[in-house]
Order: C-alpha cells, then structure tokens, then sequence
C-alpha cells in the first residue's frame, strides 16, 4: 500500500509540473505569436512601396517605386533611439526611432501625422495653400512649424535652423534635392502618391508610424480604413448598371487626365463605375485633346472634376470657361462631380480616408446604395 500511495503521489507531481510546464510554454508561444502578429501587420498588403523587415533590435525598412517606372530603391535601418544593435546591413541609413521632429513635403505626408495625431512632430512643411487643420495653423503661426519654401527652390538656412530628424521627400517629382543631401540630414521617401490603390496609398500610415513611434496606432487607424473600404467594396460588387465616368478639365489647350491603370481609375471601379480610359495600360498622367475626349466621353454618365474655383462652382460656371462642355452628357443631365480645394480639406485629409472618398463617390453613381450618407469631399453639382 505504501508503495501504492507513492507512486501515486509521483504521478500526481508529474503531472502537476507537465501542466505547469505546458502552461508556461503557451505563455511565450502567445507572446511570441504576438509579437509576429504585429510584425505581419506592419508589412503592407495592399502598398507595394514599402517593406518592413525586423531585426534583432532594429527594423529595415526598404522603399521602391510603386510603378516600378524608377529603378532606385532606398534602404533604412530604424533603430531605438540610444542603442547600437549589430548585424544592419552595410547599404542601410540609420535613423534612430521615434523620430521626434519631421519635414513634410507634400499634403499628403502631412496627412498621415493629421491621423495619429502627431502633429506635435512637423516642424517643417513647404507650403499652407489650401491648408484647413487649425492645428497646423495655429502652429505656423506660434513659429513652431516653418515654411520652408517651395520643391526645387528650398531655404536651406530655415531647414538647418530647424535641424529636424527626418526630411521626407518625394524624389521623383520636381525635385530639388541635392543641395538638402549636404545638410546631413535623413531624407526618406515618401512614395503613397505613387500606389496605385486607394488602399495602397493610406496604408502608408504604417510606415510613418514606425518612423514616430506609434505603430500599434498606426496599425489600428489602418485595420477600421480597411474594414470599412471592403464593406464599402461589397455594396458595389453586385451592381448590374455600372455607368462610366470621365475626370478632368482642359489647361493651356491640353485636357490633363489620368492612365487606366492609375489611382482614380481604381477608385472608380471600386464605387460601381467604368472609367471612360480603362483600357489604357498607363498609371500616370494623360495628356489629351479635347476632340479625343469628347469621342470618348460624350455619352458618359458622370464627370468628375477637381479644382479650386473662387466662389460658387456651377454648371454655368463650367459653362463659361468652355462652351463646349456644355455637349457632354453628363453637363447636360446634371452629372457633375465635383470637389473645390477651396472648401474641402481634400489634400490632406483624404489620402488617409479613402472609405470616405469611396463613400462620396458611391453617393453619387448609385446613390441608393448609401442613401443616407452625407458627402465630405465630392457631390452632384445641382
């Protein structure tokens, strides 16, 4: 019996200490799948411009053209601020995290720190023109945040007053870089303009809250972004009558449009409409004349159009600055869509709120589907 009663105590023990051990076990095998998890999500999967890969101690962050139409890449290391991990690669810039101070180029760098509420770290910006966060104002005007001039026409002795951790930069617009490359200072590109998703464009709120420390936020915005767009995508999957829609306006004799392959033909497709250019291959700018519009566009339903008209935009405004948009379908049924720069914070708001352009745009081809929606950046002129 004593011999019974032992064995019996020893298995017990085993037992107890094997459930121990499994439980600890499941405790760093969860933290470890955490840990994964976040890594996974900080990789984009819809932006093709950028890629995160973690080290020990150090993410490298690896940037490209989108449209593959650049063959230089860019490669960074972001390291913790304070530390020297080993094993970065030789080719990889080193920035040390969280950036604490930033120059934006462009509206829609600004918009990403618009969204994580990280404003707090530009000190920089190049111009205010259709500017609307009353944030970013009040601190131009404090002199927390300088202007520091305009692409290719830089005042290098502002940015060096500055002295910000990070310029970031779209390298392969007008340009003007070289003379910043002398100032030391980490120009990193910001390449969102270049995807060719709505999705890929605001999914580069990753990389910037990498760079600013607030990644778990970043990741967070970026998941309600996505989830709301896909519900959004669902709504027009099934629609039987998808009218085509033509963007743009004549300048200097020119109508300036966009490739099938671009931005805005995406976004056309996804709100339940056919770009009157989606057979073209390209996904950049189109330069046309209006008679090759008007063979392809005449009969379209929808016209979208974008600019910053002083004052009330209205069918006899578009009218008077060419007669002949008055012969397009879509002026004559009423089927302008339009956004004024001038009243809507399109610039720096929208490329971080895709779902709410997406919606607008629904609103307007198949307004039945969102009946209740009100429009933030575009709507049917009446």
């Amino acid at each position: 019996m004593k011999l019974f009663f032992a064995g019996l105590c020893f298995a017990a023990l085993l037992l107890i200490t094997g459930c121990h051990s499994n439980t600890k076990g499941t405790d760093v095998q969860s933290a470890s799948v955490l840990q994964d998890t976040t890594s996974s999500s900080l990789n984009p999967h819809h932006a093709t411009g950028f890629k995160v890969t973690e080290g020990k101690g150090y993410h490298l962050l690896d940037i490209q053209d989108p449209q593959h139409e650049e063959g230089t890449s860019y490669h960074f290391a972001l390291v913790p601020r304070g530390t020297k991990p080993e094993g970065i690669p030789a080719d990889y810039t080193v920035i040390e995290t969280p950036v604490r101070s930033v120059i934006c180029m462009t509206a829609l760098q600004l918009s990403n720190f618009i969204t994580l509420e990280a404003l707090d770290r530009v000190i920089g910006i190049t111009s205010s023109r259709f500017l609307f966060n009353k944030e970013m104002k009040q601190r131009l005007k404090e002199g927390t945040t300088k202007k520091i001039g305009m692409e290719g026409n830089f005042d290098a002795e502002v940015i060096i007053q500055a002295n910000p951790d990070l310029i970031l930069i779209s390298p392969f617009k007008r340009g003007g870089y070289d003379s910043l490359k002398e100032l030391g200072i980490p120009l990193l590109p910001h390449l969102g303009y270049k995807e060719m998703t709505p999705l890929g464009q605001a999914e580069w709120i990753k990389c910037m809250g990498l760079l600013v420390g607030l990644e778990s936020e970043a990741i967070a915005r970026f998941e309600t972004i996505e989830k709301r767009y896909n519900e959004l995508l669902q709504l027009t999957a099934g629609v039987k009558k998808r009218p085509v829609v033509f963007s743009g306006e004549l300048r200097g004799g020119n109508w300036y449009a966009v490739g099938g392959r671009s931005f805005l033909a995406q976004l056309f497709r996804d709100a339940g409409a056919d770009y009157f250019l989606k057979d073209d291959t390209r996904s950049g700018g189109v330069t046309l004349d209006f008679e090759t519009v008007y063979s392809q566009a005449d009969k379209a339903d929808f016209w979208r159009i974008l600019n910053s008209y002083p004052g009330e935009f209205s069918y006899n405004a578009l009218k008077a600055e060419d007669s002949r948009y008055a012969d397009f379908r879509a002026f004559r049924e009423k089927g302008v869509v339009y956004c004024n720069l001038r009243e809507r914070a399109f610039y720096e708001s929208s490329p971080t709120q895709p779902e709410v352009v997406l919606a607008d745009l629904i609103r307007a081809f198949h307004p039945d589907l969102l009946p209740d929606h009100t429009p933030v950046y575009y709507e049917l002129i009446k």
